[in-house]
């Protein structure tokens, strides 16, 4: 992250008024920090830490390595409304390959990749993380229009517009991360302790200037998070009550059909002389296949975008808020909950492969052939191709699916 650094020799404190910075050595034997210090430098707790932190990067690049390779392996993926997911996933795979395993260097013993490393690490963390959080919004953008507006989705969402939105997603950190550092927005120096001396061991510590660094989670957190609450409460409102009035609609038509057809023993047989409409109009076997959801889609639609959000935000919102505390109350904050703010940010990019992609029927089903056996893959790039005239025939109706697609 861009926040300050947090070491496992000490934390950097910030006063919001002073350009000068003071460093509190935790491995300071002086009071209580004796006790404090030893368990820091313990071998025991830095295996402890490993063994917890280590699983995040693993998982972030084995599931957004999954996402990339469906994507390339099965046609009927590769669609534009998955535009985003590809691009979220190549944001977090590149946060797990370029930042953490340095980071993770970083938090269980000290910085040994030099200063200029350093501002290179500070820069791609900056630039990478937001652009997984602006590629986020860009997924609720996309089902927001799905949902909300599916008639004019082909034309909102054209090829050229996917185009700009993803070079916005990724150029705007960009410019953000490269501003913050041509302008010198940050605090990057060997930090000395608190009773003058120089701290001993290498550190790479960045802490951002307070107006900036308000600015900066004001644009790449705060203002996503509002419209992507806005997005995902009018997507469930919106499909909430188009599968009420679809099953109103169903509940009416039948009704109808008995009163204009009095005389019929059995009106729920069809008829054997007759072809069915339902099978040889297109329309109507979406509309069929609508008026089957129920509460229980509304349920599994409200537990899907809770999810969503409370991953997002259990995430993000601890480590972005203290990045607006961190300078006024420094002191008061643990290192221990810098810390896990920290790693709490880069757990999303863990998370994300399991929310947006393995909550979809036609990546669950890639996975499991790229990860399965040959027959049952076989059977499945069955299924997946034989869905992909299913999908275009209903890509412009709204259904709670498209909640978790």
């Amino acid at each position: 992250m861009w926040m300050a650094g947090v070491l496992s020799h000490g934390v950097l404190l910030s006063g919001s008024n002073s350009s000068t910075t003071d460093y509190i050595n935790l491995t300071d034997t002086g009071g209580h920090n004796e006790s404090t210090s030893a368990l820091l430098r313990s071998t025991a707790f830095k295996v402890c830490v490993l063994c917890v932190l280590i699983p995040i990067p693993v998982f972030a690049i084995l599931g957004n390595l999954l996402i990339v390779a469906s994507v390339g392996r099965f046609r009927n993926i590769q669609m534009p409304t998955n535009s985003f997911i590809v691009s979220l996933a190549m944001a977090d795979l590149l946060v797990a390959v370029l930042v953490m395993p340095f980071s993770l260097v970083r938090s269980v013993d000290t910085w040994w990749f030099g200063r200029n490393f350093c501002v290179a690490h500070f820069l791609l963390d900056m630039t990478l993380c937001t652009s997984s959080i602006f590629n986020l919004s860009c997924v609720a953008l996309d089902r927001y229009v799905a949902v909300c507006d599916p008639l004019h989705y082909p034309t909102r969402m054209s090829p050229r517009r996917v185009t700009m939105l993803l070079l916005l997603s990724w150029l705007l950190p960009l410019l953000i991360s490269s501003l913050c550092v041509s302008l010198s927005m940050y605090y990057l120096t060997p930090p000395t302790g608190y009773r003058g001396t120089q701290q001993e061991s290498p550190t790479c510590v960045a802490q951002i200037h307070t107006p900036y660094a308000v600015a900066d989670s004001t644009v790449c957190f705060f203002i996503p998070v509002v419209f992507m609450l806005f997005a995902y409460g009018r997507i469930f409102m919106v499909a909430q009550r188009q599968a009420r009035w679809i099953h109103a609609m169903e509940n009416h038509s039948g009704q109808l059909h008995m009163d204009q057809n009095p005389t019929r023993e059995d009106p729920a047989r069809p008829d054997p002389a007759r072809p069915d409409p339902a099978r040889s109009d297109p329309a109507r076997r979406v509309q069929a296949r609508l008026g089957g959801f129920s509460i229980r889609k509304e349920n599994k639609a409200a537990r899907t975008l809770g999810l969503i959000m409370g991953v997002f935000l259990m995430c993000w919102l601890p480590y972005f808020s203290i990045n607006i505390a961190f300078p006024l109350w420094g002191d008061r904050i643990s290192p221990i909950v810098l810390e896990a703010s920290m790693w709490l940010g880069y757990a999303n990019s863990s998370l994300n492969p399991f929310i947006y992609a393995f909550f979809n029927k036609d990546f669950r089903h890639a996975f499991v052939a790229i990860l399965g056996c040959e027959i049952l893959g076989r059977q499945i790039r069955g299924c997946l191709v034989s869905t992909q005239e299913i999908s275009r025939q209903v890509h412009t109706v709204v259904t709670l699916e498209t909640i978790s697609k």
